[in-house]
């Protein structure tokens, strides 16, 4: 074997990371979340029910165990004289940006959103929803965003600022 051939091979045979939600995803048939009403079939959650002559497994989905543990994929952290200015404006656009999300993406949730101090913390089932309202706010709102995800993309910490 060739130091090309090794090269390769060893790349090819790390492991891969581990998404603590996509494990619970590989399930056969059709299942409901008791807790939101979404539905899994055909390898994606989402809000259309499958075939009424379908039997459906009553679970909880990855997003209402992520609400129900406080365990965010997504944290969002805005600040700035500019937040205190429109807070609610900003709060609407949040919740506004959620709505249009969640009703492609089942799983993208918000978690909380919480005063801190002067920051206003926002937390969310998945990075995808953090990423969407970080880009809403710079569209709308200009200001300064900071995107950092972990080594395995699985969580992402936004912060914003507009003063």
């Amino acid at each position: 074997m060739d130091k090309h051939q090794r090269g390769n091979k060893a790349a090819l045979t790390q492991p891969q990371h581990h998404d603590r939600d996509r494990a619970h995803q590989h399930h056969a048939g059709h299942q409901h979340c008791s807790g939101c009403g979404a539905y899994f079939s055909t390898g994606r959650w989402s809000w259309q029910a499958p075939p009424a002559d379908s039997p459906c497994e009553t679970v909880t989905c990855p997003a209402c165990r992520r609400i129900a543990e406080h365990n965010a994929a997504g944290n969002l952290s805005l600040s700035g004289a500019f937040l205190q200015a429109h807070r609610t404006e900003i709060v609407n656009l949040i919740r506004h940006t959620e709505a249009q999300e969640s009703k492609e993406h089942a799983l993208e949730r918000l978690i909380d959103i919480a005063d801190e101090g002067e920051r206003l913390m926002v937390s969310t089932t998945g990075t995808h929803l953090a990423n969407r309202i970080a880009h809403a706010l710079e569209a709308a709102y200009d200001g300064t965003a900071h995107y950092t995800y972990t080594d395995n993309e699985t969580h992402l910490d936004v912060s914003w600022k507009r003063d």
